[in-house]
């Protein structure tokens, strides 16, 4: 169960209703942009408080994907300092970026860590499972899959399927929606 405040800063700042057109090309009654949570100061606390609740204490390094991983990694990884949890953060680029440091890492990732692999917001669940694909490659390990909102309901078993366990923070439901609105 997502916790209370995070609930209530989503629905303050993240969700909208009416009539909108999802990037699958799915009409929906409703959107999130979670950005405006994991954006906000109190929003990324909440975050981080509910995150670093579920990360094992063994992991070493927190990312994802750029753009929908790096608010929610940064913070997370700052929090989790002043706990005395050290974490590294870092983003998977879509492309490689072909000059200055090369490839697709940015950041502070290193072979063998153990990882948590995040995302604002998971449909289906592709983002994270394209950024766990590519820490593998970087010599690094999935150990956990986190997304601060799952909208889908469908993430779970894809990541089950490539043996990462997988939570969300808030879902569709816990926000009043059904995962097939």
């Amino acid at each position: 169960m997502a916790s209370e405040q995070l609930v209530e800063h989503l629905l303050r700042y993240s969700v909208r209703e009416g009539d909108f057109t999802l990037k699958s090309g799915r009409s929906s009654k409703w959107f999130i942009d979670s950005k405006q949570t994991v954006c906000r100061p109190d929003g990324i606390l909440a975050v981080a408080e509910a995150a670093l609740e579920l990360i094992p204490w063994d992991a070493t390094a927190i990312g994802g994907l750029t753009m929908g991983a790096d608010p929610v990694a940064f913070g997370v990884a700052a929090v989790a300092a002043t706990r005395g949890q050290q974490l590294r953060s870092f983003s998977i680029r879509k492309e490689s970026k072909g000059h200055g440091v090369t490839g697709r890492l940015a950041g502070a990732l290193e072979p063998d860590d153990r990882v948590v692999i995040t995302e604002d917001t998971v449909t289906r669940g592709t983002s994270l499972l394209d950024a766990a694909a590519a820490v593998r490659e970087l010599g690094a390990v999935p150990i956990l899959a986190l997304a601060v909102v799952d909208r889908g309901g469908t993430c779970e078993a894809m990541a089950a399927e490539q043996g990462i366990p997988f939570v969300a923070l808030a879902t569709a439901v816990d926000l009043g929606f059904s995962f097939g609105d």
